[in-house]
C-alpha cells in the first residue's frame, strides 16, 4: 500500500529561489523608499516644526489605512479589542517620527539614518526581555558590524570624536525615538491577538495620531497652507503615502518568503540609499570616511544574507 505524503502548508512549504529572490527585491525597494522618507522629511522639516508636521502627516496616513483596510482589503468594521495595547505602540512609534523630525532641525538625513540602523541591534536586545528570543551568534555579528559602521557614520568618520564621544544634539534627540521604535518592534508580537494586520496597523496609526494631537493640533490650526511650498505638500503626501501604504504592502510580501531576520537587515543600506538620495537632490555628497561607513553598515547586510535561511 502506498503511503500518502501530508500536503504542503504555507509554514511549511519550500520557498522557491524565485520567490527568495522576490523577497529580496521588495526589501531592496523598501530600504529605498525608507530612506526618501528622511531626505524629503528634511525638506519639509525646513519649514514646518515637527509637532504639526507629523500630525499632519499623521491624519493623512489615517485616512489612507482606512481605505486600505475596509476598500482594499475589506476587513470587519469593529472596535479594538484592549485598546491599552494600541495606545502604548502608538505613543511609541508617534515619539519616534516625532524625534526623527526635531533632530533633523540639528543634523543632516544621512546622520539620522545612521542613528536608524541601530535600532535592528536594540530591537533584539528587547526580544530577550519582551519575548524570550536569542539572537543566533551569525546574525548578532551581523548586527554589531552594521552598528558599527553606523556609528562610524554618526560621528562623521571622526576618530577623535568617537573618542570623545562627540556626538551632536540631534543625534542624541533621535537616537531616544530609536530606542522606542526597537521596543516597539517586539512589543507588535507580544500584543498581537490574531487581528487582521491592516486593522492591527490602522489602530496603531488612530492612536499615534491622537498621541500627536495635543502637540500640533494649535499649530497646524493655524497653518497657512497656501503659504507652504509645493515641496512640503510632496514631502507629506510621500510620507503619508508611500512610507505606510507601500512599505506595508512591501512588508508583507517579503515576511512570507524571507527569515525575518533577513528582512530586518535591509534597514542597514538606509544610509547608504540617503547618501546617494542627497547627491542626487544636490544637497552634497557625503565625504568619503562617511561613505565607508555607509560600506560597513551594507557589509552586516551582506553577512546576513549569506547566512542560510
Amino acid at each position: 500500500m502506498t503511503k500518502r505524503m501530508p500536503s504542503s502548508t504555507p509554514a511549511t512549504r519550500v520557498i522557491s529561489a524565485r520567490d527568495r529572490f522576490g523577497g529580496h527585491l521588495a526589501m531592496l525597494l523598501f530600504a529605498v523608499l525608507i530612506a526618501g522618507s528622511f531626505s524629503f522629511g528634511g525638506l519639509a522639516a525646513q519649514h514646518m516644526q515637527a509637532a504639526p508636521l507629523m500630525l499632519w502627516r499623521y491624519l493623512l496616513t489615517t485616512l489612507v489605512m482606512i481605505l486600505m483596510t475596509f476598500a482594499i482589503f475589506r476587513t470587519p468594521i469593529a472596535l479594538p479589542h484592549r485598546p491599552w495595547r494600541f495606545a502604548v505602540l502608538g505613543g511609541l512609534i508617534a515619539f519616534y517620527m516625532l524625534t526623527m523630525f526635531v533632530a533633523l532641525e540639528f543634523t543632516s538625513p544621512v546622520s539620522t539614518g545612521a542613528v536608524f540602523t541601530l535600532m535592528p541591534l536594540l530591537s533584539a536586545g528587547f526580544a530577550l526581555p519582551v519575548l524570550g528570543q536569542k539572537t543566533r551568534p551569525g546574525v548578532l555579528a551581523g548586527l554589531v558590524i552594521a552598528a558599527a559602521g553606523a556609528v562610524w557614520v554618526i560621528f562623521r568618520g571622526d576618530i577623535d570624536a568617537i573618542f570623545a564621544f562627540d556626538i551632536g544634539r540631534g543625534e542624541m534627540i533621535f537616537f531616544v525615538g530609536v530606542v522606542c521604535h526597537a521596543l516597539y518592534v517586539p512589543l507588535i508580537r507580544r500584543f498581537d491577538r490574531g487581528e487582521h494586520p491592516m486593522v492591527f496597523g490602522l489602530w496603531v496609526t488612530v492612536f499615534a495620531m491622537l498621541w500627536l494631537m495635543p502637540a500640533g493640533a494649535r499649530q497646524l490650526a493655524a497653518t497657512d497652507f497656501t503659504a507652504l511650498p509645493a515641496g512640503v505638500h510632496a514631502a507629506v503626501a510621500y510620507l503619508a503615502v508611500v512610507t505606510t501604504a507601500f512599505t506595508f504592502l512591501l512588508l508583507q510580501y517579503a515576511a512570507v518568503r524571507l527569515p525575518a531576520s533577513k528582512v530586518l537587515g535591509y534597514g542597514y543600506l538606509t544610509p547608504s540609499f540617503i547618501i546617494l538620495l542627497e547627491g542626487i537632490l544636490g544637497h552634497g555628497w557625503a565625504s568619503l570616511p562617511v561613505l565607508a561607513g555607509a560600506v560597513v553598515t551594507a557589509c552586516g547586510l551582506a553577512l546576513m544574507a549569506a547566512l542560510p535561511d
